[in-house]
């Protein structure tokens, strides 16, 4: 099963599984958010917008997810938020590099199967000095977590990965300091962790051009105000058989 099918299937359960369980290390998590200014946040993998409620309403924020499902679940959470909606893939992100000051990853990296590539793309659309605050599930190297890593094939064409390492996947990104790294709920095994991004990010042939590693990402913009509905969720743009399409003050990059 795919990830987009798994999740499709799980939207309608999400929040009464997930919701309770983590509401206070979520709500700890957002507090190393800024309290002022008005930053370009992007909201990577913001699923059923459990997140939305808790945010500082200053920011002008981007949240972005693979599902449909989720997205329609998390449109009635925006609020008075400057918000916009995209849908497309955390490991080929459609906007440009530096597009935002900073970039929230609340339980997406260790769901995505390539979480190195995630955490690469997080750090390209992020502008030097900005920074990407992670809350997940991580083993540490060396860990046994036997019965973590046992579940893991069947976990992870479920739901979520067991057996994601954070330093491994770390150590495929350039340009990215620790800044904190503090265990969270389970013993440690959810952990919040700051970066920093320190400079500007080569990234290897094999990951091909900008446009490449964009793919065929579908790409949501409905209206930001309260009133949106689920019906708002209509506008899908190919970045490859429309490259000209210009979306107004964005960070799309099409």
């Amino acid at each position: 099963m795919t990830l987009r099918a798994s999740y499709t299937l799980l939207a309608p359960l999400y929040d009464a599984v997930v919701g309770p369980a983590l509401q206070r290390i979520r709500a700890r998590s957002l507090e190393r958010l800024p309290r002022d200014g008005q930053a370009r946040i992007l909201l990577n993998g913001v699923g059923t917008g459990l997140d939305l409620p808790l945010l500082p309403a200053t920011h002008r924020y981007t949240a972005l997810d693979l599902t449909r499902a989720m997205l329609c679940k998390a449109l009635p959470r925006s609020g008075k938020l400057d918000l916009g909606w995209v849908q497309g893939d955390s490991q080929r992100l459609p906007f440009r590099d530096g597009a935002f000051d900073h970039v929230l990853l609340h339980l997406i990296l260790a769901i995505v199967p390539d979480t190195r590539a995630a955490l690469r793309e997080a750090a390209r659309v992020v502008r030097p000095g900005g920074r990407l605050f992670v809350l997940d599930k991580f083993l540490r190297r060396g860990e046994r977590a036997w019965l973590r890593r046992l579940l893991n094939p069947l976990m992870r064409r479920i739901a979520t990965r067991t057996d994601v390492v954070f330093e491994d996947a770390l150590a495929g990104v350039a340009g990215l300091r620790v800044i904190a790294d503090e265990p969270a709920l389970a013993g440690g095994w959810f952990r919040m962790i700051t970066l920093e991004k320190t400079a500007g990010q080569d990234f290897e042939e094999s990951s091909g051009s900008s446009s490449s590693r964009r793919g065929q990402v579908s790409q949501t913009m409905p209206p930001s105000s309260s009133t949106a509905t689920a019906a708002s969720i209509k506008y899908h743009i190919n970045p490859v058989i429309a490259p000209t399409l210009q979306v107004a003050d964005a960070q799309l990059r099409l």
